[in-house]
């Protein structure tokens, strides 16, 4: 007898449904939430916290362990951002606070904090679900870095990769707005278009990345 709990469960039974994007969204509003944090070493021991427990979260959804060094391989901000010596992550943190007194930039720590969770979780899905050819239960270090230089590529290159079905060609009803409402609306679209474009680039640049490194 099929009842809504086991219709639920069997619709919940892949890897990719069973974490969702909103549960990948929530990490990316903590890492933005840290990212804030006005002192200048806590964001980055507390975005690794963050990013440790998404790569965790999403490879046992997979089955698939991480080593420790294949952990911190995929969390480090090194690769992204260059590495922080003790003078380094002082100096960043005096000009960013600098920075942030300027108005609309005081959004740029949390954001890219947000940005950067979100394109790792969403990226190593995209990996562990079609994208990887080991058949191995756990990711070593090798591996990670190889992952990781590709996720650090897909972020960079992300605006300049074409993907596919970025245009969408409207439909035929009849036209019953005027045209301030057109231009209104147009504007509001493209505002909401703008998530999914990036994740479509993000996504081609990752894959372009690891055909290139394989």
């Amino acid at each position: 007898m099929t009842t809504a709990e086991t219709t639920t469960q069997a619709a919940l039974s892949t890897p990719s449904e069973r974490l969702g994007p909103g549960r990948l969204g929530s990490y990316a509003v903590m890492g933005a939430v840290v990212g804030a944090v006005p002192l200048p070493w806590v964001p980055r021991t507390l975005s690794a916290r963050v990013r440790g427990a998404l790569v965790h979260d999403v490879a046992c959804r997979y089955s698939v362990s991480l080593t420790p060094e294949a952990r911190s391989a995929l969390v480090s901000e090194k690769a992204l951002f260059g590495g922080r010596g003790f003078v380094g992550t002082a100096l960043n943190f005096a000009v960013t606070r600098v920075l942030t007194r300027l108005g609309p930039l005081t959004l740029i720590p949390p954001v890219r904090s947000a940005a950067t969770t979100f394109a790792l979780g969403h990226l190593l899905e995209r990996y562990l679900q079609g994208a990887r050819n080991s058949a191995a239960v756990r990711i070593d270090d090798v591996e990670a870095k190889v992952l990781r230089r590709a996720i650090d590529r897909a972020v960079i290159l992300a605006f300049s990769t074409p993907a596919r079905g970025e245009r969408v060609e409207p439909g035929d009803a009849e036209e019953l707005r005027d045209q301030v409402t057109q231009l209104t609306d147009g504007a509001l679209s493209v505002v909401a278009s703008l998530p999914g474009w990036v994740v479509r680039r993000l996504d081609a640049a990752f894959d372009a990345a690891l055909a290139e490194g394989s």
